[in-house]
């Protein structure tokens, strides 16, 4: 199976973390629990820019009990 990746949509894990207003630490506990997609190349870790900014966290937490 072939993957086609756009090369100018790739950003560090650093581009990252700024375009969301977060860590570097958050960003790579995205890709260590699979909600962001990682591309490696050279040795360096990538992640599509478009997927970062579609991101939505979920609410998390425990759910409400029902009454």
């Amino acid at each position: 199976m072939k993957v086609t990746i756009d090369l100018d949509d790739l950003i560090s894990q650093k581009e990252a973390a700024e375009v969301r207003g977060c860590s570097t630490q958050t960003i790579n506990s995205l890709l260590k629990r699979g909600k962001l997609k990682a591309f490696v190349i050279g040795g360096k870790t990538f992640v599509s820019r478009k997927e970062v900014k579609a991101y939505k966290p979920s609410k998390g937490g425990r759910p409400k009990k029902k009454s």
